[in-house]
């Protein structure tokens, strides 16, 4: 069986994009656009060569396409009423494509006349790659330039979280943390108290109206609707607002005159800090959590520590960042996100206890294995199901996937008394029952429809490891996998361990 996963939505890596500007400024790929729009708010996220006459299917979303143009039928440039360009510049564009190379040399002359027009017509830009210009030359500038963005993003957040600390360490915390912040975005920042009021500010002066009403608005979205954080746009100023803590009713909102790459993170950064000063401790929400962890070490049950951390129900939620190592900085920023403090770092994996009311949602830059609503009793079950959540989530290449949500209901196994359902289960599963790797193997290879290539992902180990693995459960349990039906009753018996 042999899996060709295509995005159903064009996506983009964690690295910074480069403008097309850049590219274009490069004196030594002589790079010319011939088509298209043009401007700073163009970005190139990655380069990509294919002589593919639909190269849909193969491309993720923002890349910079290269082609010599192998693929044009010669119908095509001398037929005038041709649709050839339009339908594959249209493709492009339907896939997410940012931009057009075309190499002039060795196939074509000049750039055909007809793919100006559609390039034209679709708002494609359109450059044309001298003949001295090699295509593996472009996509190193492009990979040049993004590690230099990278650099230079990495750097101003390292200088930013080092400044945001310091500022939390002053006499006056508070007000020093958001006159960094606002310095940092260029912008202004505002900490609402519980009731919506403004109680702090830093930054430029001379907010117009909308974008001040708008904030304000934004503050008492996430306030009432129990979201962690959200933005907006408005008057051509990106504005965005963190709710701090887990209850406390303050909110830090941004305005900033651009988005630039990095903010998000300095103001989660901020956002923690503030967390810390505003009220965690003064509530008393501090100190209960610390007699909850002091309560479970010294062997209470969870159902008795629970009520100090809140009432109600649970979910657990598993994290991994998309490029970098996830470190205590990014750990933290992610529960303020979900809006939790109770936070775990450790094997690169982040794990967060969150309220089950908050309902946890994609975060940007992570992949979220979440677990269902559980008591506290039930928490180890729930950790269990979050990693591996986690674990199809990285198969599937899914920001988020929810225990439970991909495999319909447990309707069929409660027909069975559960006593008998479990019986039958440990008797099934018996010849591997005692070797974890193979259950673990067989459940998650069930999981994502027999894939090699996913279930190697989730497990982290290679294919022909799969491959061994699934082929011992077959002989152990003395089965055909390629049968439907022994698949299926598998399932339910490993659904029930």
């Amino acid at each position: 069986m042999q899996d060709t996963p295509f995005p159903s939505a064009p996506a983009v890596p964690p690295t910074p994009p480069i403008p097309l500007s850049a590219l274009l400024a490069r004196e030594d790929l002589a790079l010319r656009q011939i088509a298209g729009p043009s401007g700073p708010g163009i970005a190139i996220h990655w380069a990509h060569t294919s002589e593919m006459a639909d190269p849909y299917p193969y491309l993720l979303g923002g890349e910079l396409l290269l082609s010599a143009g192998v693929h044009v039928p010669r119908a095509a440039i001398a037929d005038a009423g041709s649709r050839y360009f339009d339908e594959y510049v249209s493709r492009i564009v339907a896939a997410g494509g940012a931009a057009l190379g075309f190499g002039v040399a060795p196939v074509h002359d000049t750039v055909p006349a007809a793919l100006v027009a559609a390039c034209d017509a679709h708002g494609l830009p359109l450059l044309e790659v001298p003949p001295q210009t090699t295509f593996s030359g472009v996509a190193r500038a492009v990979w040049q330039l993004m590690a230099q963005a990278r650099l230079a993003e990495l750097r101003r957040v390292t200088e930013a979280q080092q400044s945001l600390a310091a500022a939390a360490s002053r006499p006056d915390p508070v007000p020093s943390v958001l006159r960094q912040l606002a310095q940092r975005v260029g912008g202004r920042t505002v900490l609402y108290g519980p009731e919506g009021t403004r109680v702090a500010k830093a930054g430029r002066e001379g907010q117009p109206p909308e974008v001040r009403d708008a904030l304000d608005a934004l503050a008492r979205l996430v306030t009432s609707r129990d979201r962690s954080s959200a933005t907006d746009t408005v008057a051509g100023r990106h504005l965005a607002a963190y709710t701090l803590g887990t209850g406390g009713g303050f909110v830090l909102a941004v305005d900033s005159p651009h988005r630039v790459p990095g903010d998000h993170t300095i103001a989660s950064v901020a956002a923690v800090l503030l967390t810390l000063l505003t009220g965690e401790h003064q509530s008393g929400a501090g100190a209960a959590r610390s007699s909850a962890l002091v309560r479970l070490l010294l062997g209470s049950p969870p159902e008795e520590v629970a009520p100090l951390l809140g009432d109600g129900r649970w979910v657990v939620v598993h994290a991994r960042p998309g490029a970098q190592a996830a470190d205590a900085v990014a750990a933290s920023a992610l529960g303020a996100a979900l809006g939790s403090a109770l936070v775990d770092l450790a094997g690169g994996v982040v794990r967060v206890l969150v309220p089950a009311e908050r309902e946890p949602g994609p975060q940007r830059g992570w992949t979220l294995g979440v677990s269902a609503a559980v008591a506290p009793s039930d928490w180890p079950a729930a950790d269990t199901q979050a990693a591996r959540a986690l674990a199809r989530a990285r198969a599937t290449r899914a920001p988020l996937v929810r225990h439970g949500a991909h495999g319909g209901g447990r309707g069929l196994t409660d027909l069975l008394p559960p006593d008998e359902a479990d019986a039958h289960a440990h008797a099934l599963l018996a010849p591997i029952a005692t070797v974890p790797a193979l259950t673990e193997t067989l459940r998650t290879w069930l999981s994502l429809h027999g894939s090699w290539d996913r279930t190697a992902v989730a497990l982290a180990v290679h294919r022909n490891t799969v491959r061994q693995r699934i082929a011992r459960c077959a002989a152990l349990l003395d089965t055909d996998l390629d049968d439907p039906d022994a698949r299926m009753e598998l399932w339910f018996a490993l659904r029930r361990t």
